[in-house]
Parts: structure tokens; C-alpha cells; sequence
């Protein structure tokens, strides 16, 4: 069960991924190319230079057009990377 746990830092690291880290330390890197062929919000972030601006806000990782990715999802995607 997510425990509202709010994104603290994040680095990008190549190509669509960043890496992730949580406030309890889960922490993980993410390849969020899943998520450019998610509709019209994610579309601008198909552009690398784009997609390099990513920004913490609101607890998640946010892009400059107000794309984001909900934190529980990150944060289950970060524990199950963790677990393998």
C-alpha cells in the first residue's frame, strides 16, 4: 500500500529514463518511454530536450506542459525494481 510518500530528487540518467528517489529512500531508475504514447500530454515529451526538464512538483516528477506521473505509480514501479 502507498504511504503518500512524495518524490525527493531526481537525475537523469539516458534516453526516456531518470532516476527516482523517494523520501522513505526507495529510490530507482525509471524508463519512462512507456508513457510517450500516452496521449497528447505526453507526446511533447518524446523530444529528449524536452523530456530532460523534468521537475519535482506536487510530490512527483512533472515536465513543463504539466505532464506527470502519478507518485503511487512511480513509487510501485521504484519498489518493484528495488525487489528484483
Amino acid at each position: 500500500m502507498w504511504n503518500l510518500n512524495d518524490v525527493t530528487e531526481i537525475e537523469y540518467k539516458s534516453e526516456y529514463c531518470y532516476r527516482v528517489v523517494f523520501d522513505d529512500g526507495v529510490s530507482a531508475v525509471v524508463d519512462f518511454s512507456e508513457y510517450l504514447d500516452g496521449g497528447p500530454v505526453f507526446s511533447p515529451l518524446r523530444d529528449l530536450d524536452f523530456f530532460k526538464k523534468a521537475r519535482i512538483e506536487g510530490g512527483t516528477i512533472s515536465w513543463p506542459n504539466d505532464a506527470d506521473i502519478a507518485p503511487e505509480t512511480l513509487y510501485e514501479k521504484c519498489r518493484q525494481a528495488a525487489s528484483q
